[in-house]
């Protein structure tokens, strides 16, 4: 089992935490909203396959109001009319963030995402995407546990 590195190194995961809360509060002051940053941070969760920020944000999109059937849809969003064309833009930052390097399809993603979100929140996007990316990292190179829960989200004492 590798060291966590929030718990080795403390100061860091400290600065990490406020670097992130910073970016939530400038995020929404650039016009994105919590359901939105949550979206982000699932999709970008799901394609960088890190199960404990997957656990944490499915639950916080959730409680933010996005509905279940959209967590489900969330991989095929492409093909589902269930996101609008704001939401599609946001989900196309959060993959062209995540998959590096860029590619010409994603600079054309990004392009479009552009003309709909307008530049205050098409970065408020990609911050929050480089932010999640860096928590994915932390997470999964620490092997953080996912823990069983029940219905409420509680944690099954085992």
């Amino acid at each position: 089992m590798r060291p966590y590195v929030d718990k080795v190194m403390p100061d860091a995961w400290k600065a990490a935490v406020a670097f992130s809360s910073a970016i939530r509060e400038a995020a929404a002051r650039g016009g994105l909203s919590a359901q939105e940053s949550e979206l982000i941070k699932v999709r970008a969760s799901q394609i960088n396959a890190c199960a404990f920020c997957l656990d944490l944000h499915c639950r916080e999109a959730r409680q933010s109001g996005i509905p279940q059937q959209k967590l489900d849809m969330l991989p095929a969003w492409r093909e589902s009319s269930l996101f609008d064309e704001r939401e599609k833009a946001i989900l196309a930052v959060a993959e062209a963030a995540t998959v590096l390097p860029l590619t010409e399809e994603s600079t054309a993603d990004l392009s479009g995402a552009l003309s709909v979100l307008g530049d205050p929140t098409f970065v408020a996007a990609e911050w929050v995407a480089v932010t999640i990316n860096a928590f994915n990292r932390i997470s999964i190179l620490s092997e953080h546990p996912v823990r069983p829960r029940d219905v409420e989200g509680a944690v099954i004492r085992g």
